[in-house]
């Protein structure tokens, strides 16, 4: 089993920033591709980014590119999501999750990983 913990979320105006993190722990695999992905009030969950925890390659959904930045510390176990020019359609619980049956590629479809933390809120005031 793997646990994963995220934390930083939090409020924030528009035009601002917050770094979310996301502690691995229990049972380790050395390579994986970590994601995040968000779900607002009454929508779908919805791919935000990814990496491979084995190279580093990302992957982001296209209302992020340029805002967010994904990456990881593999020391830590830890992975993160920089989020700059925070918008109000930001506002979402946003999960940390794990496709340990891949290394290399990144998937976008939430079915294909295998475990999530319980999620932390990012609430964009306007």
């Amino acid at each position: 089993q793997v646990q994963l913990v995220e934390s930083g979320g939090g409020m924030v105006q528009a035009g601002g920033s917050l770094r979310l993190s996301c502690a691995a722990s229990g049972r380790t695999f050395r390579n994986k591709i970590m994601g995040w992905f968000r779900q607002a009030p009454g929508k779908e969950r919805k791919f935000v980014a990814a990496i491979s925890w084995n190279d580093g390659t990302t992957y982001y959904t296209d209302s992020v590119k340029g805002r967010f930045t994904v990456s990881r510390d593999n020391a830590k176990n830890t992975v993160y999501l920089q989020m700059n020019s925070l918008k109000p359609e930001d506002t979402a619980v946003y999960y940390c999750a794990a496709d340990v049956h891949q290394w290399s590629i990144i998937s976008s479809t939430s079915d294909e990983y295998d475990y999530w933390g319980q999620g932390t809120q990012v609430t964009v005031s306007s």
